[in-house]
C-alpha cells in the first residue's frame, strides 16, 4: 500500500498547485485624486494586461469626483478602466475640519464596497487623508494592503498619515532606498518590502522623448512659447500652517507677475487652505494676466511634457522634487512642504520664502538652467517588479503582521535624536584682516566646529588656504554626522553677491579685488557657494539667529579691526546700485578729522574702529602718557592695542577717556545719520568693541537725534560669531539638497 500513499500526496499537492494556478489574485485598485492616479495607472495598465494572473477591481473617491478639481475621474474612463464604485467621500469646507469628516464619511461608505468586492488585496498610495480611510477600513476587515510609497518623508502632517498607513499596510512596494531602510527601522519586516522604484518614472523614462511636446506646449500656453522659456508653478496649501503657506502663495505669484514669463499654474488640492488660495489668485488677477495660464488639470502624460521642456518649475507640489528630476528640470521648492524628500541637484530649496526678492532671486538662479537627469526615485522598471511581488504573495500565510523590533540598548535612551539624523550644514567662511576662519554650523546656528589659520598675505596662498581649510571641513563633517548644503563665504570689501564676486577690497587684505571666490569653491566642493561682505553677514546673522528675529527693519553696525554694517529693509538685504550700500564705516562725521584708510577724512572708521583707537594708544604710549597705576607694564610700541586704552580710561586715564569719548560721539553721529535717513526699529551693535560703545551712543542718540527717532533701541550682539553665523545663514536659507 505504501506506493499507493505516496502517489496520493503527490496528487494533492498537484491538485493545490493548480488550484492556485487557475485562482486570480483579486486586487483593488483605489485611488483619491490625480496625483495618486499618475502612480498607481501604470500598475493598473499592468494588471490589465496580464488578465490570466489577476482581477482587477478599481474603487474611485475622494476629489476624483468633485467639479472644482476638473472632475479627474474621466481621465481613469478615458484609460478604459471599468470603474467597480465611486464613492463620494469628500466633505466640502477646505479646513482642518472637512479633511476629518472627510476621513469619517469615507469610513462609512467602504465597509460595504469592499465586503462586496472582497479582494484579496487592495493596493494604496501614498500620504493623502482618504487613504489613510482606505487603509482603515482594509485593516479592519482582514484585507491584505499593499502600500506604495512608503517610508518617505516630505516634512509635513503627511509624513504622520504615510507612516501610519505603513503600520496598517501588509506589504510595501517603495520607492527609494532611503525609503526602504526607513520602513526596516521603523520595524516592517524586510520580507515584505519591495524596493521597486517610481511607477510614475516607468511612463516618465518612455515618455521623456516625445516628438509632439512643442504642440502640447503650445497648446497649454500659446502659439509664441518658446522651449526652456515658460514656467509651470503648483503650490499646495501646508495644513500644519496655512497663513505662512497663504503668504508664501501670495509671494511666489508676486515674483512671477515680476519675472515676466510665460506662466502654467495649476490650482491648489484640495487640503485646508486652498480656497484662501484661490482667493488670492483671483486678487491678483492671475486668471486675466496674459503671461498666466491657469488650469484645474492637465492630463499627466502632458504635464510630464510640460515639466520636462519648462525653464523652471515652482511652488511646492512633489512632482518637483521627484519627477522634474528625471528630467534635469529646474526646481524652486518653496517652504517646508518637501524639505525632507530627497531630490537631485535641480532643486533649490528656498526654505524661508519670507520675501517676493527672495523667490525672484531664486528664479533667477534657476531659469533656463539644465541638470543631469537623477534616478533616484526610480529606473523605469517598477511595475514589472511590482507585479511580481504581488505574485509572489501567499494568501495562505497568516494575515497577522509580525513587526521587527530593533533591541534598544538601555543608555541610548537618552541621547539626542540628531545622532540618528544628519545635522543639516554649512560651511562657513569668514575671511577678516587677520585671520582666516571656516566653521561647519548647523541648522541652528550651533557651531560644530571651527578651523582658524592666519590670513595669507598673497592671492595664490589665501585660495590655496581657503580650499585645504574646507576640504578639511567637509571630511570632518561625515564623522560629526553633518551634512553640507553649501559654502557662505564673509569677506572684507564690497561683494558682488549674485556673481560670487569680490569687487574691491579693503586696505586690510591685499591682492583680493575683482576675484570670483564662488567658482574655484564650487568646483572643488561641488557645493552651491554665496559670497557676502562681513558687515552684511553680521546682519543676516541677527536677522536669522540673533536680535533681528522677526524685525522687519534694523541695522547692525561691527565694530572690530574696521567698521561695517548691513541694513535690513522690510527683511530683505540692501545691496545698492554697486553693491556699496551699508558701508557705515565711511558715514563722515567731520569736515576733515582723521584720515581713513579709505583715503577720506573724517570717517567714524578714522575715530572709532580698533585701527583708529589702536594708533591713539600708540601716540600716547609714544608720549608716555598711557601708562596708569594698576597696569601692565608695556614694553614694545608694537604691542600696544585699543584693549589698553580701554582699561587706562577704566583706571581713570583722562586723555584715554577723552580718545574713547570722541570716538563713542563719532560713532553715535553716525548712527543717528543712520536713523535719521532709513529709520529702523532697532540698531545692534555687534563685534568686539560693541560693548563698550553702547552706552555711549545710546547717550549721544538722546542728545542729538530728532525726536521721533531717540526711542529707537541700541542693542548689543548676543552672537558669539557673527560674520560666520551669516554667513551660513545664506546658505541654510536657499539650499541645495544634495543626495551623494
Amino acid at each position: 500500500g505504501t506506493p499507493d500513499h505516496g502517489r496520493l500526496m503527490r496528487e494533492k499537492t498537484d491538485k493545490m498547485e493548480e488550484n492556485k494556478a487557475t485562482r486570480k489574485l483579486r486586487v483593488c485598485v483605489a485611488t483619491c485624486n490625480r496625483a495618486d492616479y499618475s502612480k498607481l495607472a501604470p500598475i493598473m495598465f499592468g494588471i490589465k494586461a496580464n488578465p490570466d494572473e489577476f482581477e482587477l477591481e478599481v474603487v474611485v473617491l475622494g476629489s476624483h469626483l468633485i467639479d472644482d478639481y476638473g472632475n479627474t475621474f474621466r481621465m481613469i474612463e478615458q484609460d478604459d478602466f471599468d470603474i467597480g464604485s465611486k464613492l463620494h467621500t469628500i466633505v466640502r469646507g477646505e479646513d482642518e475640519a472637512a479633511m476629518v469628516e472627510s476621513v469619517g464619511l469615507a469610513l462609512v461608505k467602504l465597509p460595504d464596497v469592499l465586503h462586496r468586492l472582497r479582494p484579496d488585496i487592495l493596493v494604496v498610495h501614498g500620504d493623502r487623508f482618504d487613504a489613510l480611510a482606505l487603509a482603515t477600513a482594509a485593516a479592519l476587515m482582514n484585507i491584505r494592503i499593499l502600500h506604495l510609497e512608503g517610508g518617505e518623508v516630505s516634512g509635513t502632517i503627511d509624513d504622520s498619515i504615510r507612516h501610519a498607513i505603513s503600520k496598517l499596510a501588509h506589504y510595501h512596494a517603495c520607492c527609494t532606498r532611503t525609503a526602504e531602510q526607513h520602513l526596516i527601522a521603523m520595524c516592517e519586516d524586510h520580507t515584505r518590502i519591495l524596493l521597486a522604484g517610481c511607477p510614475s518614472y516607468d511612463k516618465l523614462l518612455a515618455a521623456h522623448h516625445r516628438d509632439d511636446y512643442m504642440d502640447i506646449i503650445r497648446n497649454w500656453l500659446g502659439d509664441n512659447v518658446k522651449e526652456h522659456d515658460y514656467i509651470v508653478a503648483l503650490q499646495h496649501p501646508v495644513t500644519t500652517d496655512i497663513k505662512n503657506s497663504i503668504k508664501i502663495y501670495e509671494l511666489m505669484l508676486d515674483a512671477l507677475i515680476s519675472f515676466n514669463k510665460k506662466t502654467l499654474i495649476l490650482f491648489p488640492n484640495i487640503d485646508a487652505g486652498s480656497k484662501e488660495m484661490v482667493r488670492v489668485m483671483r486678487k491678483k488677477g492671475v486668471e486675466q494676466h496674459p503671461n498666466f495660464r491657469a488650469v484645474k488639470h492637465v492630463p499627466f502624460e502632458q504635464f510630464i511634457q510640460l515639466v520636462c521642456h519648462a525653464g523652471a518649475m515652482i511652488g511646492n507640489s512633489s512632482c518637483g522634487v521627484r519627477e522634474a528630476g528625471a528630467f534635469g528640470t529646474p526646481v524652486i521648492n518653496l517652504g517646508s512642504r518637501q524639505t525632507g524628500r530627497e531630490t537631485g541637484e535641480n532643486v533649490l530649496h528656498v526654505r524661508d520664502a519670507d520675501t517676493q526678492n527672495k523667490i525672484y532671486h531664486a528664479l533667477e538662479l534657476q531659469f533656463g538652467k539644465r541638470y543631469p537627469c537623477s534616478k533616484i526615485y526610480g529606473d523605469g522598471n517598477a511595475v514589472p517588479r511590482i507585479l511580481k511581488f504581488l505574485q509572489t504573495i501567499d494568501l495562505d500565510e497568516p494575515l497577522q503582521k509580525t513587526f521587527c523590533f530593533p533591541p534598544v540598548k538601555e543608555w541610548d535612551i537618552s541621547q539626542d535624536i540628531d545622532h540618528i539624523l544628519e545635522t543639516q550644514s554649512a560651511l562657513a567662511v569668514d575671511l577678516g584682516g587677520t585671520n582666516l576662519r571656516v566653521a561647519i554650523i548647523s541648522m541652528r546656528g550651533k557651531i560644530v566646529k571651527k578651523y582658524t589659520q592666519a590670513n595669507p598675505k598673497t592671492y595664490e596662498t589665501r585660495m590655496e588656504l581657503i580650499l585645504k581649510m574646507c576640504t578639511e571641513a567637509v571630511i570632518d563633517a561625515v564623522h560629526l554626522n553633518c551634512r553640507i548644503l553649501g559654502v557662505g563665504v564673509s569677506t572684507g570689501g564690497r561683494v558682488n553677491p549674485q556673481e560670487g564676486v569680490i569687487l574691491h577690497s579693503t586696505k586690510l587684505i591685499q591682492e583680493w579685488s575683482s576675484i570670483d571666490i564662488r567658482t574655484p569653491i564650487s568646483d572643488a566642493l561641488h557645493l552651491p557657494v554665496w559670497v557676502d561682505n562681513d558687515g552684511n553677514c553680521a546682519a543676516l546673522a541677527e536677522k536669522k539667529f540673533g536680535h533681528g528675529k522677526g524685525v522687519e527693519n534694523f541695522v547692525t553696525i561691527i565694530t572690530g579691526t574696521g567698521i561695517g554694517g548691513g541694513i535690513i529693509q522690510h527683511n530683505e538685504l540692501i545691496h545698492g546700485s554697486t553693491f556699496c550700500a551699508a558701508e557705515l564705516g565711511h558715514i563722515m562725521v567731520s569736515l576733515d578729522g582723521p584720515e581713513c584708510m579709505c583715503g577720506s577724512r573724517g570717517c567714524i572708521e578714522a575715530y572709532a574702529s580698533g585701527m583708529a583707537l589702536q594708533k591713539e594708544a600708540k601716540r600716547l604710549h609714544d608720549e608716555e602718557l598711557l601708562e596708569v597705576e594698576g597696569m601692565v607694564d608695556l614694553k614694545k610700541a608694537e604691542s600696544v592695542s585699543a584693549i589698553h586704552l580701554i582699561n587706562a580710561a577704566r583706571l581713570g586715564n583722562h586723555k584715554a577717556e577723552a580718545v574713547l569719548r570722541t570716538a563713542g560721539m563719532a560713532l553715535g553721529v553716525g548712527i543717528i545719520n543712520i536713523l535719521h535717513m532709513v529709520n529702523p526699529s532697532l540698531v545692534i551693535l555687534s563685534g568686539v568693541l560693541a560693548a563698550h560703545y553702547q552706552a555711549p551712543v545710546q547717550q549721544v542718540i538722546g542728545q542729538r537725534a530728532l525726536t521721533s527717532a531717540q526711542s529707537i533701541q541700541v542693542l548689543t550682539s548676543d552672537l558669539e560669531e557673527p560674520a560666520l553665523l551669516g554667513a551660513a545663514s545664506m546658505v541654510l536659507d536657499y539650499t541645495t539638497r544634495r543626495i551623494y
